[in-house]
């Protein structure tokens, strides 16, 4: 497999150690502590005419092994609000809790080493590396997580198996159909065991059936205990979560349910 061992370099590159998880919010007896915990998350990005204030003081609460789906149509906050939980982006203000540990108390190096640690992330687009086979593309993210490359090759080969596309390993991004990149996209999500999966409108650059496919895998993965956090504009897919969160101008309304609770 063609990886190398810069990878393994940049993987424990800022490995200080991170500050001891306390829950933010205390869980009912027995329960675990939630995976997420957002309060009072505010962006502006500024413009040339006017500031844009893509996030107006957002609260929300995601618990182990919930799957909710953020809805809302283009420009309402979604994205900005999903890169800030991931800790790709920085909030002007409010507090993001994964996994017990305060985001805004680290430091660059020790929010990567976080989001390596706790994070899975799915985008619309794939962004697969062109030139690197399917197994290599899920391998290279275990690696970056901190694998030695033996173990992340079976990781790999254990995630494509799961995903049923183990007899594609060894093909390119080019030879699969979106469905099929999509799935090696989650895997390479979930190459980290991650705490928190986050998908931002992982079938919207799919045909019907490729969606199908994906929504299918999310409802394996969520009743398998997996917490995933899905960005979605569309009511058909956001119906396959245990929950939905409204977002509309940069602020979350009602929240309701849709599906059968994990």
């Amino acid at each position: 497999m063609a990886v190398s061992a810069s990878y393994e370099a940049t993987a424990r590159a800022g490995d200080a150690p991170l500050p001891d998880a306390v829950p933010e919010t205390a869980p009912g007896p027995g329960a675990p502590p939630p995976e997420l915990v957002v309060r009072g998350l505010r962006k502006t990005y500024e413009a040339e005419t006017a500031p844009v204030r893509a996030l107006r003081g957002v609260d929300l609460t995601v618990g182990h092994g919930e799957f909710v789906a953020l809805m809302g149509p283009s420009g309402s906050g979604k994205s900005t609000l999903l890169h800030l939980l991931a800790g790709l982006d920085r909030a002007d203000e409010g507090s993001v809790t994964l996994a017990g540990v305060r985001t805004e108390e680290l430091g660059a190096a020790r929010l990567a080493r976080l989001r390596r640690r706790h994070v899975g992330l799915v985008f619309q687009f794939f962004h697969l590396i062109d030139h690197m086979s399917a197994l290599e593309n899920v391998a290279l993210a275990a690696l970056v997580a901190g694998a030695k490359p033996a173990e992340a090759t079976e990781r790999a080969r254990d995630l494509l198996d799961t995903l049923g596309l183990l007899e594609k390993q060894g093909e390119r991004p080019a030879a699969l159909s979106g469905g099929q990149r999509q799935r090696v996209a989650i895997a390479r999500a979930l190459a980290n065991r991650p705490t928190l999966l986050l998908a931002d409108e992982p079938t919207g650059a799919l045909d019907s059936d490729g969606a199908a496919e994906v929504l299918d895998l999310f409802t394996r993965l969520h009743r398998d205990g997996q917490t995933i956090l899905m960005v979605t504009h569309s009511a058909d897919v956001a119906g396959g979560a245990q929950r939905i969160v409204r977002i509309r101008d940069g602020v979350l309304l009602d929240a309701d349910t849709s599906g059968e609770p994990s």
